[in-house]
């Protein structure tokens, strides 16, 4: 099993991967925050723009680090029906969380480009990168807001997610899913690295604007 130093590294072998697989790509986009240090090694070897795609968790009423799905920038939106029909969850409270989150994922955005709406995806190939997935809930509703820009392929790759997650997400989601570690012993995306530590809106802008 595969236990990345901090998310360069893990960009770096995800790089590695993509290249042996002739992945090409237009464009790059980070999930905010954790995925830039990741994307940024990857927008650089496969030689494409780096930009963000945002979405936000919605949490649950009495457990908010619990998502009930997620939503993204533009509103597209993802719940975990499942999991909001066992604990029996109002719809005026999916509707005040999903409202809310939405507003703060178009905040976000807005600090890490000049405007909310991602750039032109129309027939571009694009490669949607995270730092991992445990439930897949933010990758799923950004590859929705993606899908829905037309792109002429998209390609979701993570070093390391759940495999439960993982398979899910190579369904309709997105047109291939690379993912570097599934181990079944997955409890945490921070168990596979040896530093991960928080990535503050500064420093993860910096990596828009580098270039390596």
């Amino acid at each position: 099993m595969t236990v990345f130093d901090d998310r360069t590294d893990a960009g770096e072998r995800l790089a590695a991967e993509l290249d042996r697989r002739d992945i090409e790509a237009d464009i790059v986009l980070g999930i905010p925050r954790g995925a830039l240090p990741v994307a940024r090694p990857v927008a650089d070897a496969l030689e494409a723009e780096l930009d963000v795609v945002v979405a936000r968790k919605m949490g649950a009423p009495d457990n908010p680090e619990v998502a009930l799905g997620a939503v993204a920038s533009d509103g597209s939106t993802w719940y975990n029906d499942d999991f909001v029909e066992r604990i029996g969850v109002s719809d005026a409270y999916l509707e005040e969380v999903s409202t809310e989150e939405a507003d703060n994922a178009r905040e976000k955005a807005d600090r890490y480009r000049d405007a909310t709406a991602l750039p032109d995806l129309e027939n571009k190939r694009v490669v949607v990168v995270d730092d991992g997935v445990a439930t897949g809930a933010t990758a799923i509703a950004c590859l929705r807001q993606v899908r829905d820009a037309d792109p002429a392929f998209v390609v979701l790759a993570v070093p390391v997610g759940s495999p439960r997650s993982i398979a899910d997400l190579e369904g309709d989601e997105a047109d291939e899913v690379i993912a570097l570690e599934t181990p079944r012993n997955f409890r945490a995306v921070g168990q596979f690295y040896r530093d991960f530590g928080q990535v503050t809106d500064e420093e993860a802008i910096e990596y828009l604007d580098r270039r390596g």
